[in-house]
This record gives structure tokens, C-alpha cells and sequence, in this order.
């Protein structure tokens, strides 16, 4: 039979005896690994999230006019039309898109950003148009019917919930003041939550028949952008550069764009956001590494005496030192355990609450976090607990037993 470690044991004693300062100790790691998982979990779940969304886009280019803007992406819809007359795809390039395209979809959208109101609020959306074809293949709606004349729209969900709306409320487009005053347009349907894609940002956004966008807005055959529905998602690269090489021949006329280059620059923000949130709770464990340190050394400042009865005794230095070594352990894996637990049931809560869901929570990327906090937890405990140990061990026998 094993004999227990009589080194541990006296480490477990001197923790016991002083367990209100261990405990304190220990909370610094607790709070620390809290704190580094529960950032980690939510930026693995967002990522996932996201990954998730765009994956359904994955089969989808989209083309829209190079007006200088480099290789930056930005999101359907936004910002409305520019004064640069070529800041647009025309009906000529499109025809050359569908060619260069194949057998592919293709199809146009024009957007642009306008003031709502409704009866009970007001903001600013998106409007979105296309040909009827294209909004019958494209959106898909959980009620109503798809607008059949110029006063009639379908809306995304998010407008819903944030304006109130529904089947056969009217919503007037544009504020009074403007040079096309507003119009008033009546719900026929709602459609089917998208989330986050490249193509069309429908969730936050009214759709509007080609023809009342045309007559409000003006740039008939100026499309804001061009979707491409590829039908083999192993031949995007090849149809990408048939459409780059195709209209871009001479100068670049346009830009063709993926879910990979929209998936790189959100993953790149959030591994930006997550590295400094993940500095900041650095600085809970640096808290907690300077008051374990500070509990090791007045453990050994008043055991000097003790210590000098072990070493006249015949203990020797690298036992006194993992003596102490052992303690700090002790407080760290205790600390780290406890942090884990906490960071599972915290962690689960933020995630809900700022990512909306926690169908990844449980996804081997988001669980992984935990055990990462655990190890730096107790590592650091254990580094800070090094001197003291090395100083208590250094400690002269016989000035030790003269330490009143």
C-alpha cells in the first residue's frame, strides 16, 4: 500500500488553518478564469453563429460596381446610392454578368436607405427591389402574399417586432420634407427570417415592387448590386473569375465578392474585440497572482520557525519547497475548478443574452475555453507561488529556530 504524502498533508493543513486567506486567494483565480472562459465562449459562438448564417450564402456571388472602394466588403444595402454617376451596375454589364454566369441565377437589387414611419414609430430601413421572379424565387414568406401592385410590400421580421406591424398595416416611406415627400404603402406579407447573409439583408429591410422603387427613387436599370446563385458550389471560384475577367478586362468595373471575404473580415473583428476584452480580464488574474503571492509569503514569514523544526528534523530543501509549491497548487486548482463551474453556468447566460442563442454553447470550440481558463488559472498560482517556496526552503535551520 502507497504511504501518503506526507509533504501534501502538512500542505493541506496549513491551507485548513488558514482557509479564510486561502479562500480569498482562491477568488481572485475564480473571478479570473470566469472572466477569460466566459469571453472566449462568447466569441466562439458568435463566430460559430455567424459561420453558420453565411454558410446557407456560401453558393451566392455578389457583384457590385468598383467605385474605388479596394477589396473592403461591405453589407448589402447600406449606405444608399453614392453621387458618383458609375457607383451602379448597369442593365449592359448585367447582360455580360449573366453570360460570364452560365447556367447560373442571376439577378439584380436595387437599394436604398429612407425614413418610416408607421403609427406608433419611426426610423430609417433599408428598400429593397427586384423583378417579381426573382422575389418569388429568392424570398420565401411565413405569411401574406408577395406585392402585386406599387402600394403594396413585403417586410422582414425584425421590422415586426421592432414597428409593431403586420398583415395589412401601412407604412409611410420618406419624411414630408424631402423633394419626393412620403408615400404610403400597405403589408402584404412577411418574410422568413434570413439572419445574417451577403446577399440581401432582408430581416431589417422592405421589399418594394421594381417599378415603385424606379418611380420614387429614379435609376431605372442602375442596379446597386447583382447576385449571383451558383448551382455548383465547387465551380463559385471558377464562375467568379469568369465574371472578373469578363468585365474587368480593361478597367475594374466591378468587384466580386463571397461569404469567405465577409466571413475573414467579421472573424478578424471579433478576434480583435476578444484579444483586448481577454487583456482586460488579464488583469483580474494579475490581481490574483499578486495576493497569492503576497498569502505564500506571509505563510512562510510566520512558519519560519516551523520550517526551521523540519529542516533540524532531516526534511530536506526540495521537500520544503514543494511544501509550499504544493499550497499554491492547492488554491489554484480549487480556484480553477470552481471558475469552471461558474463559467459554465455565467458563460451560458451572457451567450444567450448578447449572441441571441446557445446552440453552439455546448460545441467543442466554445467548451474548449474552460479548461483553457482552468490551466492559466492554475498556473499562475503556481508561478506565484515559486519565490516564497524557494525563499522557505533557503531559509538557515538554525536562524529559523531562533525566529520567535
Amino acid at each position: 500500500m502507497k504511504k501518503p504524502d506526507i509533504i501534501f498533508q502538512l500542505s493541506m493543513r496549513s491551507v485548513r488553518l488558514n482557509l479564510l486567506r486561502s479562500v480569498l486567494a482562491a477568488l481572485g483565480i475564480v473571478i479570473g478564469v470566469v472572466a477569460i472562459a466566459s469571453i472566449g465562449m462568447i466569441s466562439a459562438n458568435m463566430t460559430l453563429s455567424v459561420t453558420e448564417e453565411l454558410s446557407a450564402t456560401a453558393n451566392v456571388l455578389v457583384v457590385k460596381p468598383d467605385s474605388g472602394g479596394g477589396g473592403s466588403f461591405g453589407m448589402p444595402g447600406v449606405g444608399g446610392s453614392s453621387d458618383d454617376e458609375d457607383d451602379y451596375i448597369s442593365d449592359d454589364q448585367f447582360d455580360d454578368i449573366r453570360k460570364a454566369a452560365g447556367s447560373s441565377y442571376v439577378y439584380y437589387l436595387y437599394s436604398e436607405s429612407d425614413s418610416v414611419e408607421t403609427a406608433d414609430s419611426s426610423g430609417r430601413t433599408t428598400i429593397y427591389a427586384m423583378d417579381d421572379e426573382a422575389m418569388k424565387e429568392i424570398l420565401t414568406l411565413t405569411e401574406g402574399s408577395f406585392p402585386s401592385t406599387t402600394s403594396q410590400v413585403v417586410i422582414g421580421p425584425d421590422l415586426v417586432e421592432r414597428y409593431g406591424v403586420e398583415i395589412g398595416s401601412k407604412i409611410a416611406i420618406g419624411d414630408e420634407d424631402d423633394e419626393n415627400g412620403q408615400t404610403t404603402v400597405r403589408v402584404t406579407g412577411i418574410l422568413e427570417e434570413r439572419g445574417m447573409s451577403m446577399d440581401i439583408s432582408s430581416d431589417n429591410a422592405i421589399i418594394v415592387t421594381e417599378k415603385f422603387f424606379t418611380g420614387r427613387y429614379g435609376g431605372e436599370d442602375e442596379y446597386a448590386q447583382v447576385n449571383v446563385v451558383v448551382d455548383d458550389i465547387d465551380e463559385i471560384d471558377t464562375v467568379a473569375e469568369s465574371i472578373d475577367e469578363t468585365l474587368n478586362r480593361k478597367d475594374d468595373e466591378v468587384r466580386v465578392e463571397d461569404s469567405s471575404r465577409m466571413l475573414d473580415t467579421i472573424s478578424s473583428t471579433l478576434e480583435t474585440i476578444t484579444t483586448f476584452a481577454l487583456a482586460i480580464a488579464g488583469i483580474s488574474l494579475l490581481v490574483a497572482a499578486v495576493s497569492i503571492f503576497n498569502v505564500m509569503m506571509m505563510s512562510v514569514t510566520e512558519r519560519i520557525r516551523e520550517i526551521g523544526i523540519l529542516r533540524s528534523i532531516g526534511t530536506q530543501k526540495g521537500e520544503i519547497l514543494r511544501m509550499f509549491v504544493y499550497e499554491a497548487a492547492i488554491i489554484g486548482i480549487v480556484g480553477a475548478g470552481i471558475g469552471a463551474v461558474l463559467s459554465l453556468v455565467i458563460g451560458y447566460v451572457i451567450v444567450f443574452g448578447m449572441v441571441g442563442t446557445t446552440e453552439y454553447f455546448f460545441a467543442l470550440d466554445s467548451l474548449a475555453n474552460v479548461p483553457e481558463g482552468m490551466i492559466v488559472g492554475a498556473l499562475i498560482c503556481i508561478i506565484s507561488g515559486v519565490y516564497p517556496a524557494w525563499r522557505a526552503s533557503k531559509l538557515d535551520p538554525i536562524e529559523a529556530l531562533r525566529a520567535e
